[in-house]
């Protein structure tokens, strides 16, 4: 699957708000981090590991803003990775950097907003 066909996948499953589509795309061992979760958790934390955590915080994240709707601006690849730009909650733009392991899933992602 090219850079352009996984980022459509992507942005769909998200606003979806399917949960379960949304981690089909993630490793049991996925690692992210971003300011996002400090944020949404009022803690000091910006990384979480392992699917069930990461589900957790998304579960919460979901809840937290019943209109999160992403818009793609543009995506990018590079070796076992991919990069996407879009419009997220809130107005901000995002970066998303999300590698690959060998089965295709997204085992880390790191994510940057304005």
């Amino acid at each position: 699957m090219n850079h352009q066909e996984f980022a459509k996948m992507w942005v769909e499953a998200w606003n979806s708000r399917d949960l379960e589509d949304i981690l089909s795309h993630y490793s049991e061992d996925i690692e992210i981090t971003t300011p996002m979760i400090a944020m949404a958790t009022g803690g000091k934390e910006s990384s979480l590991k392992g699917k069930e955590a990461v589900r957790e915080y998304w579960k919460k994240a979901l809840k937290k803003f019943p209109d999160l709707h992403f818009d793609l601006i543009h995506s990018t690849a590079g070796v076992d990775s991919v990069a996407l730009f879009y419009k997220s909650i809130m107005d901000k733009h995002a970066v998303e950097v999300m590698f690959f392991n060998e089965e295709g899933k997204i085992s880390k992602m790191y994510a940057h907003y304005d």
